[in-house]
């Protein structure tokens, strides 16, 4: 036959639609035509195909060759397209059978030799497979089949509803459909079975710090987001480095979320799985380099620390007009990335650990007096923090210098494994009573499940008229409440657990 029709997919944000890839052969003068759309690299791809089917010692054929990818007004890029379409002229000019290619959707790009290399997305293009095949609700007696790269296959088996067929070249495939017997023809890539535990560094390593130890500790059971203000050398980078190791285990779902962002621009590998992210941007990164974005819009940092940890070190020292773009991702848990000709939506439920030194020298309120910045200086240095978005920080505290006397001790603070063990007692409390953590709760829900003690309630009054706090600060004072009572397994918000969560908005010096 002239004609072969085969499936693909392709990546607009999170989404792998469906393409739809035509090959078509006719006589007249010899030619290869792309339409569809498509962008630089899927043009590219006839050279790559012409040498890859040549180098398989296949005919390449001498025909007016016109390959279709539609729908028409959907963008295609990267080289994925590759295997499906040197499918399509080997099936359209008759060298392999093409009667099975429709029960499959193919992914990968070709080397000169016919080798196929990895691809992005391998992830998110698996599930939307999956979807589409349960929504559509055809032959339900056969699993969703994907031909593609074997580097991606582990990946793409983590969606455990799909039948992942990997190879290691086009001849592999092309032996696929034209063998005779069953052992000549690809085999189903089986998951593995991953039980190696997070290695994360440990918090006994930290000398000193209990009360920033206590403050991340919350943080932790709660998903509050935290700002650490302290001189050079008091441990702020190393306390957020051990952050990640005290959050609740990582459900599969979880997994699953994070290794598709990361599956996206090809930084995940199965060593990762259930590993919470720990993303740490350079303070001259972008806006476009935190919460994504170019013309084919891609996962920015936000993102990419989707169920881990985006630590933001020296935070004045990022342009302020790139932090403002923080403000909607921390209440809402997304980010939607808009361009005039496509739209892309990213999740971003990340949590914040940000520090910064209170001054610009960084000695302000060192005990060695080092410090010579003007009242005027120091504000300048505390102003470039906006307001705003100082409201939507949980917890901000002050990490002190340590004695000399405890530096030169050896550090035997309490170990992760302890202090996780109560981050999850007390997430397990807030998954029973509203199924979610405190730093979700609505409005509505903070007035039901976050009532405050009479001596309580006086306390947190008496501090809202002094600080002049917003709604906002206030809510979030009253959640981290609640989660001080829940590590303490109290039902009640007793005026205890609003004393230490006021503490913990004290950070910056009085404006």
């Amino acid at each position: 036959m002239s004609l072969a029709v085969l499936k693909s997919r392709a990546l607009t944000g999170m989404h792998a639609p469906q393409v739809t890839v035509e090959v078509h052969l006719a006589n007249g003068l010899p030619a290869f035509t792309i339409v569809g759309l498509p962008e630089t690299e899927v043009k590219e791809s006839k050279d790559r195909v012409r040498a890859a089917l040549q180098n398989a010692r296949f005919e390449f054929p001498a025909k007016r060759i016109t390959v279709n990818l539609a729908p028409a007004d959907l963008p295609k890029e990267s080289g994925r397209f590759d295997l499906p379409i040197a499918l399509g002229i080997l099936a359209a000019s008759g060298q392999i059978p093409g009667e099975m290619l429709e029960h499959y959707e193919f992914a990968g790009e070709l080397s000169l030799s016919g080798e196929l290399r990895p691809i992005r997305g391998a992830l998110a293009m698996t599930f939307a497979i999956c979807q589409s095949k349960q929504s559509t609700n055809v032959n339900t007696n056969r699993r969703a089949a994907f031909i593609l790269p074997r580097a991606n296959a582990d990946e793409a088996a983590l969606v455990t509803d799909a039948a992942i067929y990997p190879a290691d070249s086009l001849l592999q495939v092309c032996a696929h459909f034209a063998a005779i017997a069953d052992d000549q023809k690809l085999s189903r890539h089986r998951p593995l079975e991953i039980e190696q535990r997070p290695n994360y560094p440990d918090f006994s390593e930290v000398k000193g710090q209990m009360q920033a130890k206590r403050a991340l500790e919350v943080a932790a059971a709660g998903s509050h987001s935290v700002l650490m203000v302290g001189p050079p050398g008091t441990g702020k980078s190393m306390l957020a480095a051990r952050f990640a190791g005290i959050l609740p285990t990582m459900t599969d779902q979880e997994a699953l979320e994070s290794a598709a962002v990361q599956s996206l621009t090809a930084g995940f590998t199965i060593e990762k799985w259930k590993i919470r992210p720990y993303r740490a941007p350079h303070h001259t990164a972008s806006a476009v380099a935190l919460v994504g974005g170019g013309g084919n819009p891609r996962p920015g940092e936000i993102s990419l620390a989707h169920r881990g940890v985006l630590f933001l070190d020296e935070l004045p020292e990022f342009d302020r007009k790139v932090l403002e773009v923080l403000r909607e991702p921390l209440e809402s848990g997304h980010i939607t990335i808009s361009r005039a000709a496509r739209q892309a939506d990213f999740p971003a439920r990340f949590q914040l650990i940000a520090a910064m030194n209170p001054c610009p020298c960084g000695y302000f309120g060192h005990t060695n007096g080092k410090c010579r910045c003007t009242p005027d200086a120091i504000n300048r240095y505390q102003d470039k923090i906006s307001g705003p978005l100082l409201d939507r920080i949980d917890l901000q505290i002050q990490v002190a210098a340590l004695p000399h006397a405890d530096l030169l001790k050896q550090a035997d603070g309490e170990s992760s494994a302890k202090i996780l063990a109560r981050v999850e007692a007390a997430f397990e409390r807030q998954q029973q009573r509203q199924g979610k953590t405190n730093n979700l709760l609505s409005t509505s829900e903070i007035d039901a499940l976050c009532r405050p003690d009479a001596a309580a309630d006086t306390i947190l009054k008496a501090a809202m008229n002094k600080f002049d706090w917003s709604a906002r600060a206030y809510h979030r004072v009253l959640k981290v409440a609640r989660t001080i009572a829940d590590l303490a397994a109290a039902d009640t918000i007793t005026a205890h657990h609003v004393a230490e969560a006021i503490q913990y908005r004290r950070a910056l010096k009085e404006r």
